[in-house]
């Protein structure tokens, strides 16, 4: 069974930076388009960044010029590096993406998500 990995969450104080990854566990399983997503107590899921296919990105306000989504499309892993971090990042984040299962066959995957405290 196919699953996203999620990697890089941690403790870090503001200012600092971390370095999330998002792969699938079979890199058969190739991603679409991919979203990283964040979740704080109390506060809906929102979408912080996402890329697609073509490297094109999007970005919500809060984060444009602190944080950047890539993708190595070689090793099928999808990057979100989060510099100049503050303590309302503080949430759980999450990968999303399309993965193309089988031929024509496209499938939505959430991982498991990893935390992100950013804290002094």
């Amino acid at each position: 069974q196919v699953q996203l990995v999620e990697s890089g969450g941690g403790l870090v104080q503001p200012g600092g930076s971390l370095r999330l990854s998002c792969a699938p566990s079979r890199s058969r399983f190739t991603m679409n388009a991919v979203g990283w997503y964040r979740q704080a107590p109390g506060k809906e899921r929102e979408l912080v960044a996402e890329v697609d296919s073509r490297g094109n990105t999007n970005y919500v306000d809060s984060v444009k010029g602190r944080f950047t989504i890539s993708r190595d499309n070689a090793k099928n892993t999808v990057y979100l590096q989060m510099n100049s971090l503050k303590p309302e990042d503080t949430a759980v984040y999450y990968c999303n993406a399309d993965l193309l299962v089988s031929f024509a066959y496209v499938k939505n995957y959430w991982g498991q998500g990893t935390q992100v405290t950013v804290s002094s």
